[in-house]
């Protein structure tokens, strides 16, 4: 078979001791194998912060890393997207029907595989994708342990408050959503574990492959799969009886509805949003929307500074021209390749 174990292959080239690096081999083994040694040319400290693979038919494909995308010097042709298709699929596209679909694919290892081709429409509904015209390797890099340091400061009078997390694409909202997940699950320290209930519309939070969650969301966390926030908030209500409900980017009015229905019951929430600063949450007016229900009352902005990344904490009091500045406190370091 043309794919190898990614682990030993990732050891072989970049040994035990550059896990980030790793990542980045692990993401190169979904490649059709003539692509291989050209991505794995790539220096070691680029691999460790590669974002994305992104192959396009006819063109070259290029590794994305934070600041800028190299070419590699090799072209695509349409049969390497079906190859790359089958590789992350284990030759079972039928089984992952239903997110090929949606556009995607999740791959064991926490890998995710964006798709673009033609899409075959029946009554208005997208039924599958055909004609791959380009795919993107999205590589998702855990981070354990970034929370911690931010999260006795998401308590109040003993009690989670409700959450925004907040930055611009591409700047870690989702690693860190991931981890305050984490780190509620098995506990926060001076706090009791929570149940937490994951609503993973695009699967890239848990990374979920045949029921199992392939990075660390905790003990506590059920995950509900491909389900739309609206739809998926009443359902976890009423069978999994949450004590915390996480959802990654709202952006639509129906989702600010169904944040209100799990607040009305008690519930405490995580989400997340695109925002680059207090100042945008202000002036845009779906966020000035979503601020002016009273259901979140503490924002985390994430922020790139020269010195790393960055979490300033706010308050979100109802007077939204008086956002209180609570806390900034520094991250362990910048990591690529999660929004």
């Amino acid at each position: 078979m043309e794919r190898e174990n990614n682990n030993q292959t990732a050891r072989r080239y970049v040994g035990d001791n550059n896990q980030a690096a790793r990542r980045y081999v692990g993401a190169v083994m979904l490649l059709p194998s003539r692509f291989r040694a050209a991505a794995l040319k790539l220096p070691e400290e680029l691999q460790a912060v590669a974002e994305e693979i992104r192959i396009r038919a006819g063109q070259n494909i290029t590794v994305v890393l934070p600041d800028k995308e190299i070419e590699l010097n090799i072209a695509a042709e349409p049969e390497d997207l079906e190859i790359l298709c089958d590789l992350a699929t284990g030759f079972s596209r039928y089984a992952a029907a239903e997110t090929i679909r949606e556009g995607y694919l999740n791959v064991e290892g926490g890998y995710r595989v964006g798709l673009c081709g033609t899409a075959v429409m029946k009554d208005g509904v997208n039924y599958n994708l055909k004609d791959l015209s380009s795919a993107v390797i999205r590589i998702g890099r855990e981070r354990k342990g970034i929370a911690d340091k931010i999260a006795p400061d998401l308590f109040q009078n003993g009690e989670l408050r409700n959450i925004l997390i907040l930055s611009p694409p591409g700047v870690g909202k989702t690693t860190l959503l991931r981890d305050i997940i984490r780190a509620l699950s098995y506990g926060v320290t001076g706090y009791k574990p929570l149940r937490v209930a994951l609503i993973d519309e695009r699967g890239e939070i848990a990374v979920s492959v045949a029921g199992r969650a392939l990075m660390d969301i905790g003990p506590r966390t059920d995950v509900l799969n491909a389900c739309p926030k609206a739809i998926g908030v009443p359902v976890l209500l009423r069978a999994m009886n949450p004590e915390v409900i996480a959802v990654d980017e709202i952006t639509a009015r129906e989702d600010i509805n169904a944040m209100m229905t799990a607040a009305g019951c008690g519930v405490k929430l995580l989400a997340t949003i695109h925002a680059g600063s207090v100042e945008e949450l202000k002036n845009k007016l779906f966020y000035r929307d979503l601020l002016s229900q009273n259901i979140f009352n503490l924002a985390i902005l994430i922020k790139n500074t020269p010195d790393g990344r960055k979490y300033e904490i706010y308050n979100l009091d109802n007077n939204l021209n008086n956002l209180n500045n609570l806390k900034m406190l520094p991250d362990a370091g910048t990591v690529a390749g999660d929004d």
